[in-house]
């Protein structure tokens, strides 16, 4: 049975977790640990902590959650693997799962006793940190999973606090998951950063322009560019891990906006706006 859970890492996701976690009826310890001290200390002042905490607590928790950006993941799980035991889970937030996914069966082929299950709950904000942290952030969000393993008790308890967080589940296998999220996750979030710096290179150094487009620009760029308030560090270990997949999408983009600016006087274009608006149909 899980009685305490240590959340390492409490920004946006790590302090929702917590928070959800609470509402759901968790009543056992979550200690939170953050490089940033302010960062535990008000996750804890709002109710998603019971107390700020340093590594030597993290290992003797019945369920460690990685909320950090990927690299930092395998890092904590390199240190943290070897001090667990069987009865213990180690899972993640992270954003690309194949690199931890590996080093998972890696450990586990050096006989390391440590359980662990990948996951990523497809939700967040184009900002982060604690005070931002929503207990109904995950409601009707879809968390994957990509299993190392056979399910056992720890794991199994742990997946039904994350339907009672509001979640929806899904399981898949780890590069299959780092191809997809390539395309419906990390591909809108560097068009976002691509158009958001592409306007503050051509117009930033202009105040009268950037104030014309600040008053003008209306639903569609504010929503075109909500992702470019993104942080940098969580979409560097995105990219450093993901490279592949991620750059594939982008370059399917670059031929597909090539189609589109060569079509713009022919025929071309309402095929392209055809194929859009049957995609948009289906949701």
């Amino acid at each position: 049975m899980i009685e305490s859970v240590a959340i390492v890492g409490t920004g946006l996701i790590g302090t929702s977790i917590g928070l959800a976690l609470r509402r759901a009826g968790f009543d056992g310890e979550i200690v939170g640990v953050d490089a940033k001290g302010d960062e535990a200390a008000m996750a804890v002042s709002m109710g998603a902590c019971d107390r700020v905490g340093a590594f030597d607590d993290v290992w003797k928790c019945d369920v460690v959650v990685l909320a950090v950006p990927v690299l930092t993941i395998l890092d904590f799980l390199g240190r943290l693997a070897p001090l667990m035991g069987p009865d213990q889970l180690i899972t993640d937030v992270g954003s690309t799962k194949l690199q931890i996914f590996e080093m998972v069966r890696s450990l586990r082929g050096n006989e390391v006793r440590v359980r662990m299950l990948p996951g990523h709950p497809m939700a967040g904000k184009e900002s982060g940190g604690a005070e931002l942290g929503d207990a109904g952030l995950f409601e009707g969000a879809m968390w994957l999973f990509t299993p190392a393993e056979e399910e056992w008790d720890v794991e199994r308890e742990w997946r039904e606090w994350v339907t009672r967080f509001g979640a929806r589940t899904m399981d898949m296998d780890a590069r299959r998951h780092d191809q997809v999220c390539a395309w419906v996750s990390h591909l809108p979030q560097m068009v976002a950063t691509a158009m958001a710096a592409m306007y503050e290179d051509e117009f930033g150094a202009e105040p009268e322009i950037a104030a014309e487009f600040q008053a003008i620009g209306g639903r569609a760029l504010r929503e075109m560019t909500r992702l470019g308030a993104s942080p940098y560090s969580m979409w560097r270990d995105v990219a450093m891990s993901n490279t592949e997949p991620l750059a594939a999408t982008l370059f399917a983009l670059e031929q597909r906006l090539q189609h589109l600016r060569e079509g713009l006087r022919t025929p071309e274009l309402r095929e392209e706006f055809r194929l859009a608006n049957a995609f948009r149909a289906r949701k």
